[in-house]
């Protein structure tokens, strides 16, 4: 767990996933992966073909680094350019990361099959928490500063040691409608809220089971947690 991957396809959702996973990479001390995977989408290709692709590829990539080390303050950048499927290849990653961060392109607007999504796949799958930083709209969103709230009434423990860490991390409220007190002498930073209600939210955290309706519907970034699907 040594590493903050981001998922980045130079989109502006993944500009808003950027500034998301520059904001972990700081607060946790650790080095951060830009990672962006290409395919051919229309079965064989010659190799002058693909090579232009790759070029175009790594100019993406090269962007989404340059940006993430122009705009850090002392955060290691490094780089993950992958020939293949995205979802696949982030789930991959997430094997050896504190945290994977995926932007969305408005899952409310799709299906309900959000898996089919890259950040529903990445988050139904992966081995780390994934946050998937919803956004209103083609610009990346101030954030306001609310409560990460847990979004469950039965949460597991690795959904709770997410939303306090966070919670401490970020120096914000916790709100939760569960008993906490366990948690609470654990992480002596959070500052917790006995209820959810009435509390803007600068985070969700939901466990792997059921997060489908909050990563298509969630005024803000969601956090999934727990063991892989």
């Amino acid at each position: 767990m040594h590493h903050i991957v981001l998922g980045y396809d130079g989109s502006d959702f993944s500009m808003q996933a950027l500034d998301w996973a520059l904001d972990e990479a700081e607060l946790r001390k650790l080095p951060l992966i830009v990672a962006h995977a290409w395919q051919w989408p229309y079965g064989k290709a010659d190799e002058e073909t693909k090579a232009h692709l790759r070029k175009a590829a790594e100019h993406v990539l090269w962007h989404g680094a340059d940006c993430a080390r122009q705009t850090s303050s002392g955060v290691q950048v490094d780089t993950d350019l992958y020939e293949g499927p995205a979802a696949e290849h982030l789930v991959g990653l997430s094997g050896g990361a504190a945290l994977v961060v995926v932007g969305s392109r408005g899952l409310s607007a799709l299906p309900r099959a959000v898996v089919g999504s890259v950040a529903g796949y990445v988050a139904a799958h992966a081995q780390s928490p994934v946050i998937v930083v919803r956004g209103p709209g083609p610009l990346p969103a101030a954030t306001a500063r609310g409560s990460i709230v847990v979004a469950e009434t039965n949460p597991d423990e690795t959904v709770l040691e997410f939303a306090f860490g966070e919670a401490e991390l970020r120096q914000l409220p916790l709100a939760a409608t569960v008993d906490l007190t366990e948690y609470s002498r654990r992480h002596p930073g959070a500052r917790l809220r006995r209820s959810a209600d009435h509390a803007p939210a600068t985070l969700m955290v939901v466990g792997r089971k059921h997060p489908e309706h909050l990563l298509r519907h969630a005024p803000c970034p969601v956090a999934v947690a727990g063991p892989a699907g």
